[in-house]
């Protein structure tokens, strides 16, 4: 082999990303941030009419409904995490209305341990903020999403729909349709 051999570089991350190993290390040894995001759509008086879930298959090949969720990066805005997450998971022109002063509607903490609190990943100890996000444009499932469906409230706290969501995101969920006078 000559000096001059060239080897493949590390693929380009974003800023404030970190490299696989580095990230499953500080989940041992620290809470992560997160958004959770509830896609909402709403009527011309601004009442919830749909609700917009995810369908996904888990790493153990279990398909379950869940909500727009992910880290907030170093030196990123909460509100910008919230557009980020909600255009990686429902497409470049879904149009999310984050409010001037984004408020959570609860914070959720998520454990690795069952049984702490309602929330539970078995990756790390997470800490999220929780928000209803009205959503005005087209809306397809990305990245690894297989579907997006939209549900009246009612039919999203359906006991059949809440026991098809993982982790606690069906407490989140009707904890987001309480918040916003949507509760069945």
């Amino acid at each position: 082999m000559t000096a001059s051999a060239e080897f493949p570089r590390e693929p380009e991350r974003p800023a404030g990303w970190l490299p696989a190993p580095e990230i499953a290390r500080i989940r041992t040894t620290l809470p992560i941030l997160y958004v959770d995001a509830v896609p909402v759509r709403v009527d011309d008086s601004g009442d919830v009419v749909a609700v917009g879930l995810l369908l996904r298959v888990t790493p153990e090949g279990v398909m379950s409904r869940a909500l727009v969720s992910g880290r907030v990066m170093y030196h990123e805005r909460v509100r910008d995490a919230l557009v980020r997450h909600v255009e990686k998971d429902l497409g470049p022109v879904a149009l999310p209305q984050i409010p001037a002063s984004p408020q959570p509607f609860t914070v959720a903490e998520y454990f690795p341990t069952p049984g702490v609190t309602p929330y539970h990943d078995p990756r790390q100890h997470a800490v999220s903020l929780a928000f209803v996000v009205p959503v005005l444009g087209d809306c397809r499932p990305q990245q690894d999403a297989i579907d997006l469906a939209w549900l009246t409230p009612e039919e999203a706290c359906a006991e059949q729909v809440q026991v098809e969501m993982n982790g606690g995101q069906g407490l989140l969920l009707r904890q987001a349709m309480a918040f916003v006078g949507r509760m069945p």
